[in-house]
């Protein structure tokens, strides 16, 4: 597909940065001032949907996708993880890994929700301080599933 933002390689800082690369998938750590330590599981052959994938590559994408919040858990001690594959703006197989907090600004609604609150600012820069230690520990568990 033409002109598919997830397609391309390249990744400019503002939209995040790239933690981890493998033959079939890529890890995101999402430039996101509101949401620290959203990361993006991303296929990286183009395919719209997960039936698209065998059975091996599901298993293999969803290894990753609970990897990384199995990560995301220990280093930002969410209230709850989201997990979301929609699909919907950008028909390429991605999967959403979203820490979520009580006074995040979108709780109790999804991260693409309209605002119900502000977090203070200490408590962002605390937790944006907490998301710099994701690439370790997101890479430390993959390294454990081999």
């Amino acid at each position: 597909m033409t002109n598919c933002v997830l397609c391309k390689d390249e990744l400019k800082p503002e939209e995040g940065q790239l933690i981890w690369r493998g033959d079939d998938c890529r890890i995101i750590l999402v430039n996101d001032s509101d949401l620290p330590g959203f990361c993006r599981v991303i296929w990286n052959r183009h395919a719209a949907e997960m039936t698209d994938l065998t059975y091996g590559e599901r298993e293999h994408l969803m290894t990753l996708v609970f990897a990384v919040e199995e990560a995301v858990r220990h280093v930002m001690h969410p209230d709850k993880v989201n997990i979301a594959a929609l699909g919907n703006m950008v028909p390429h197989i991605h999967w959403h890994v979203i820490p979520r907090f009580k006074d995040d600004a979108f709780y109790p609604g999804s991260a693409w929700s309209s605002r119900a609150q502000e977090t203070p600012k200490s408590i962002l820069e605390s937790r944006k301080q907490k998301a710099q230690q994701l690439p370790a520990a997101i890479k430390a568990a993959i390294a454990s599933l081999a």
